[in-house]
């Protein structure tokens, strides 16, 4: 019986190491290995970006970062000690210490930028902080400050959100990612390859040796279509707009936008927005100090890209739109006149509406009506479109783009809105009295106030099509990505957003409107002497509770246009007296002539 018995047991040992080593062998294996070999990640180096002439806009730099082992999280002697050194609370280098978001044996970082007075106590006493380690961390670098900022964006650790999400498939905890601007826009390219390293560990879990390492493949350089020079002069000029808008006594104004086109490709040459931000604040992680004077009322919103996210009213610049629909639909043509004395009353006494000039410009033609923005000439146009039914004046402002995305190549970019019945009942469900379209809407509407919002991007592109024989380029800021060897690998193709159909002689006519208005009328203070003819035009929003909004847009040379320039200056008051000038730096930047700063008169709306 005792012989049966030993048998059995050994029977029963040998079918259990035969199922362990032949039938599930493989799996044993691998569990074996796991528990033997981890596998850490290395980040890669995130790509560079330059401007379109080969200048850094941002790059990396090697900076000296405090990381902790995980072993050491509960150390609160050693958690104590590396706080009193780096000079942090405890409570921080505890949260960081312990922080779930990175893998299970991957290092915590505790500080970057350390002091290097830090950095040498804890090199020269390691018995006193065992497990911390020193390394080199790449971080990005700003080698021109603030300069594009919100054309830039900004780079910070991937959050929840980003990890949830599809664009952020096969993202780590603690990796670096964009969050705005270009940083974000062309992340899948600047990002890179990561590396790989296989640690052989002990039965604790502490790293014993390297088995294997796999280098990280670093982010590929993007170049942009933004020349640094000009941009550094667009943002100049906005901000002695906002000092001239002071002097007028415009002393609200604060904020402002400026863009810059090459009306041929779309390509965007400078965008500046007013105010600004260092995205050098983001390095490490931002405080929530920072962070809240970023998005506060306060601050008026520093990390609001205006070019592309104010929304507007177009004001006497969306008299370009108002008047070639008309030419267009034979509403008016190029001699067809109005008497303007200072009031138009077409649609009864009751709804008389006051031209700018309050004394009248007298009899004026189509030409006139644009050099001197006379109200009066566009009000009748308005009736005009209104009693020719089919909101034909808002179908043409679509075929340039208005209430709808320009197709950017950077985030966070607003529609605008081109109002029509069906918005205005839609916007008024809850007031049926308000929700009828009424002639007074249309006139509203054809100089660019009402309910119509542009932002500064939109009107730039309009005016670059009209510039552009009537073709409206997508806007884009991606110039090519270069390979590792510094050789284009993909390179922007321009492509043509929106085919107004204009006619040439429509075109040719409004631009020579155009070219009077800086050689004779709103314009011409803020172009006197200037060594290229400029065609543009000047505006003057008003809005509820607010001081006039300034604007001004433009393309040049005249008679064959390169550039277009569009500036908006925030209760900045009248246009050709503060946006015209802003706008005629940014030219003569383009055109390499001299940089000045013009006092100009502009009474005009």
């Amino acid at each position: 019986m005792l012989g049966i018995v030993v048998l059995a047991v050994l029977g029963l040992l040998l079918v259990r190491l035969w199922t362990m080593q032949v039938i599930h062998g493989e799996a044993f294996a691998t569990q074996a290995k796991q528990n033997r070999v981890r596998e850490v990640t290395m980040v890669s180096p995130r790509g560079r970006i330059l401007d379109r002439n080969g200048a850094l806009l941002v790059s990396n730099r090697a900076t000296t970062a405090v990381f902790i082992d995980p072993s050491g999280k509960r150390d609160d002697a050693l958690l104590a000690r590396l706080a009193a050194v780096l000079r942090m609370p405890v409570a921080d280098v505890r949260a960081r210490a312990q922080s779930v978001k990175e893998a299970a044996l991957a290092p915590r970082m505790i500080a970057i930028d350390a002091a290097p007075a830090a950095v040498a106590y804890i090199s020269e006493h390691p018995d006193d902080f065992p497990g911390v380690d020193i390394r080199a961390q790449a971080v990005r670098q700003y080698p021109k400050g603030m300069l594009a900022a919100h054309v830039l964006g900004y780079a910070g650790e991937v959050s929840q959100n980003d990890l949830n999400s599809q664009s952020m498939n096969g993202y780590q905890y603690g990796d670096i990612v964009g969050k705005a601007g270009a940083e974000l826009s062309f992340e899948k390219v600047l990002q890179g390859d990561r590396g790989t390293r296989l640690l052989e560990v002990d039965a604790g879990g502490k790293p014993r040796s390297v088995i294997q390492e796999t280098d990280p493949v670093p982010g590929r350089d993007v170049v942009l279509t933004i020349d640094s020079k000009v941009q550094a002069v667009a943002e100049q000029a906005l901000v002695q707009a906002i000092a001239d808008a002071h002097k007028a006594k415009f002393t609200k104004a604060t904020a402002g936008a400026a863009v810059v086109l090459d009306v041929k490709t779309g390509e965007v040459l400078a965008m500046a927005s007013v105010p600004t931000y260092d995205p050098s604040m983001f390095l490490g992680g931002i405080s929530q100090k920072d962070w809240s004077a970023l998005t506060s009322k306060a601050s008026d919103y520093p990390l609001t890209n205006r070019a592309i996210m104010g929304q507007y009213p177009a004001a006497s610049t969306f008299k370009l739109v108002t008047g070639l629909g008309g030419l267009q639909y034979r509403l008016v043509s190029s001699g067809t006149s109005v008497d303007c004395t200072g009031q138009w009353d077409e649609m009864g006494k009751q709804w008389k509406k006051w031209c700018w000039d309050h004394a009248g410009h007298g009899v004026v033609d189509f030409r006139k009506a644009i050099r001197d923005s006379c109200d009066s000439y566009f009000y009748h146009l308005g009736y005009l479109f209104y009693k020719d039914h089919g909101e034909k004046l808002q179908q043409f402002a679509r075929t340039f783009g208005f209430g709808s995305d320009s197709g950017i190549d950077l985030p966070g970019e607003a529609s605008g809105r081109v109002p029509d019945a069906a918005w205005k009942a839609a916007y008024n469900q809850n007031y049926p009295e308000y929700q009828n379209w009424q002639p007074g809407d249309t006139v509203n509407l054809s100089i660019g106030q009402g309910d119509l919002l542009v932002t500064p991007l939109q009107i730039a592109d309009a005016y670059a099509g009209v510039a552009n024989g009537g073709k409206v380029m997508t806007p884009h800021v991606l110039k090519r990505v270069l390979g590792l060897d510094g050789k284009p690998v993909l390179t922007y193709k321009p492509t043509v957003a929106y085919d107004t159909k204009c006619s040439d002689a429509n075109l040719t006519l409004m631009r020579e409107s155009l070219l009077q208005v800086t050689q004779g009328g709103t314009g011409r203070a803020a172009f006197s002497g200037f060594a290229i003819d400029i065609a543009g035009k000047t505006g003057t929003a008003q809005v509820a509770g607010k001081d006039d909004y300034a604007w001004y847009v433009g393309f040049a040379p005249a008679e064959n246009p390169k550039y277009c320039v569009a500036v908006l200056i925030e209760q900045g008051g009248h246009g050709g007296s503060v946006a015209g000038p802003a706008a005629r730096n940014i030219f003569a930047s383009l055109f390499n002539l001299k940089i000045e700063h013009i006092s100009a008169t502009d009474p005009s709306r």
